[in-house]
C-alpha cells in the first residue's frame, strides 16, 4: 500500500536500505493527503539513520536536491531545468514531477528516518483529474532504468546526509535558491489557519520559506501549503 508505512513497520531494515515498488495503492503525501501512484509512478523509501529530530525540515529540502540530482545524472539533456518547490516538490516546466516525505520512526535523539519519493516517470495524466502534473516521458522522451536511478538516488542522499550530519548543511543552500521555483513569484501561502500573499524571497538558513508581504514585511515560514501563479 505505501512504502514508507512497510518500512516503518519492518525493523529488520537498516541504514541505506531502501524499499520500492511500481505499484502503490495508499501513498501518502504531505498533510495526510494522498499520493496518486498508478504504474509508472516510482515509490521508493529510503532508511536512513544518526539524524537529529531538528534536521528532518533541512533533511527534506534536501532530498529535493537528491532528487533533481539524479535524474539529471542519468538525464544530463534536463541539467539546470528541475525545481523545487518549497517544501518537498521537485517541479519540472512548472508542474509536479515529484514529491518528498520525510518521516521519522522515533523520538530518541538520534531518529530513524525513512525518505519517501514519489517520482513520475511514465504517466498520462490526461484523464486523471490532476493538473499540475507531469512525467519524465513527457519532459526527456526516455526514462532511466529504475534501479540504476534508484542508485543514483541513494548515493546522493547518503551524501547529503553526511553534509548535514556534520554540520555543514549551509554548503548546498546556495543550489537550494538557485533551484527555488518560489523564488520572485507571487504566491499565496496558508499557516496555522492563515493565509498571507506576497512575493517569494527566498529560503533562509533554517529552511524556512521567506515571503515579502504586500505591505514590504519579510517573513519566514516553517511550514505551509503554497499556491502559486506560474508568471513570477
Amino acid at each position: 500500500p505505501s512504502t514508507n508505512t512497510w518500512a516503518k513497520r519492518t525493523p529488520k531494515l537498516h541504514h541505506g536500505d531502501v524499499v520500492f515498488t511500481r505499484h502503490q495503492t495508499a501513498g501518502r503525501g504531505q498533510y495526510q493527503r494522498s499520493w496518486y501512484s498508478p504504474p509508472g509512478v516510482l515509490t521508493a523509501s529510503f532508511v536512513l539513520e544518526g539524524l537529529l529530530p531538528s534536521q528532518l525540515p533541512i533533511l527534506s529540502l534536501a532530498t529535493g536536491l537528491v532528487v533533481i540530482d539524479g535524474v539529471e545524472d542519468l538525464l544530463p539533456a534536463l541539467r539546470g531545468s528541475l525545481r523545487i518547490k518549497w517544501p518537498n516538490d521537485v517541479m519540472a516546466c512548472g508542474r509536479k514531477l515529484g514529491g518528498v516525505l520525510c518521516e521519522a520512526t522515533s523520538n530518541t535523539q538520534q531518529s530513524r528516518v525513512v525518505v519517501g519519493i514519489g517520482l513520475n516517470l511514465k504517466v498520462d495524466f490526461t484523464n486523471s483529474g490532476i493538473e499540475n502534473a507531469i512525467s519524465l516521458q513527457e519532459v526527456s522522451g526516455e526514462i532511466p532504468e529504475e534501479l540504476v536511478l534508484l542508485e543514483r538516488l541513494r548515493y546522493h542522499l547518503i551524501q547529503i546526509l553526511e553534509v548535514i550530519r556534520s554540520g555543514q548543511e549551509l554548503t548546498f543552500f546556495p543550489r537550494l535558491r538557485e533551484r527555488d521555483l518560489l523564488l520572485h513569484r507571487s504566491l499565496t501561502i496558508l499557516s496555522a489557519g492563515e493565509s498571507f500573499s506576497g512575493q517569494g524571497a527566498g529560503i533562509d538558513s533554517g529552511g524556512r520559506l521567506l515571503i515579502r508581504l504586500e505591505k514590504g514585511e519579510i517573513r519566514a515560514f516553517v511550514s505551509g501549503q503554497v499556491s502559486y501563479f506560474l508568471k513570477p
